[in-house]
């Protein structure tokens, strides 16, 4: 037990309560009882200060499938930590509901679940934390995961984005297109992101839109001025906030995430009407990327959007987080920049050829995933297990690693 209030909580709540019901029996006595939320909220400063100490990325606690544990994703491994407190599914939602205002829990309730961001005041010596939040139902319980988000950007050239494309990221090199940042879950996408969004900032004098669910970093306006909008509070959708973004005298256009055949098509639109849009996917090549952009579409619309996609598609920057050999994480990617006869094969439909045109096309910034896992590999970062497991073709990454003894 985690919460001294556990017992008076649980005696206020019928027997008969279960589900929803019983969330709401919590809330109700969380709402009346300032003090009870008081000690949830202190309980997860703690629990936020161990994550950060430990250099954790996720926490999750909370419903059946946690056992009463806490766990926390430490350099790509998830699992229980027997150092902390057990959390029974009671106390984590009495904790849950103590960081939600009562419009999030209204929608929490309606929708099952929840994206938010929150930040946090963990110490005197640092600024406040941010941290990424879904709370979600789990067989009628509810359960949360929190994701720190980085405060510390790195360069470009730390992240190993070739000069030839940086250039083309910069808004007083190119003035119009839509770059495309595609990854997993937990692929480090959002923190590339922000990096391209800073640099800008700090280059360019323009106005820089950012549509986030949640909104993570926060960027202050520098040479730029960067308006932040966050789906929920700020704006209804990714979609209407990048038609409302036409309106607001924007250079730059940030879509957090392009999950549907609207927004999609919204995202299409405004590029084509001149404007540079950065934009996320939920891919694992660029390939795929431009496969799962076209497979939104009914089929008599398809070829309308690869001919669209052709015209304003500029960079994809797919990537993945690897362990390395030092216990971590590095940065591994794919690159596409398009040129007139990759917009040629994507026109035409041969997005087969592709594959190729990457693997030749190192003069232009290009490299495929196989070719950056066998770079980090002939550098040390990363062993060969790795290499072969992380890689998207794993015949031609034996045929790599085969050639280079």
């Amino acid at each position: 037990m985690s919460l001294s209030f556990l017992p008076k909580l649980e005696s206020a709540i019928p027997e008969f309560a279960f589900g929803i019901n019983r969330v709401k029996y919590i809330n109700k006595a969380i709402s009346e009882n300032p003090a009870w939320r008081t000690e949830s909220f202190s309980f997860l400063k703690k629990l936020l200060v161990e994550m950060v100490s430990r250099d954790a990325s996720d926490m999750d606690f909370g419903g059946p499938r946690s056992k009463g544990k806490i766990w926390l994703r430490v350099y790509g491994e998830k699992k229980p930590d027997t150092q902390l407190e057990d959390i029974g599914v009671d106390e984590a939602t009495a904790i849950v509901l103590s960081i939600l205002s009562t419009d999030q829990k209204k929608l929490l309730i309606e929708e099952k679940s929840l994206d938010f961001a929150l930040s946090v005041k963990l110490d005197e010596e640092h600024p406040e934390f941010r941290f990424r939040g879904s709370t979600f139902f789990e067989r009628s319980f509810l359960a949360i995961n929190l994701r720190v988000i980085k405060q510390k950007l790195f360069s470009l050239e730390k992240l190993g984005i070739p000069k030839q494309i940086e250039e083309r990221l910069d808004l007083q090199h190119e003035k119009s297109g839509l770059f495309l940042v595609t990854g997993i879950t937990g692929s480090g996408k959002s923190s590339t992101l922000d990096t391209i969004i800073n640099m800008n900032n700090q280059r360019n004098n323009s106005h820089i839109i950012i549509i986030g669910h949640p909104i993570e970093y926060i960027h202050t306006s520098e040479k730029s001025i960067v308006t932040h909008r966050e789906v929920g509070s700020d704006v209804k959708s990714f979609q209407s906030g990048t038609i409302e973004a036409l309106r607001q005298d924007p250079d730059i256009i940030v879509v957090g995430e392009m999950r549907d055949a609207k927004t999609i098509s919204t995202v299409l639109e405004v590029t084509d009407s001149g404007h540079k849009v950065f934009a996320t996917l939920h891919t694992s090549s660029t390939i795929d990327s431009i496969h799962r952009i076209i497979a939104e579409f009914p089929p008599d619309e398809q070829e309308r959007i690869r001919f669209r996609l052709a015209d304003v598609l500029k960079v994809v920057i797919s990537q993945k987080l690897v362990p390395n050999k030092q216990n971590n994480l590095t940065l591994a990617k794919e690159i596409l920049s398009v040129d007139y006869s990759i917009q040629a094969a994507i026109r035409n439909g041969n997005i087969t050829e592709l594959f190729q045109m990457i693997t030749e096309g190192s003069s232009k910034g290009m490299f495929t995933m196989q070719q950056d896992l066998y770079r980090l590999y002939k550098s040390g970062i990363i062993s060969m297990e790795t290499a072969m497991n992380y890689c998207n073709n794993k015949k031609v990454m034996t045929n790599l690693l085969k050639y280079s003894h």
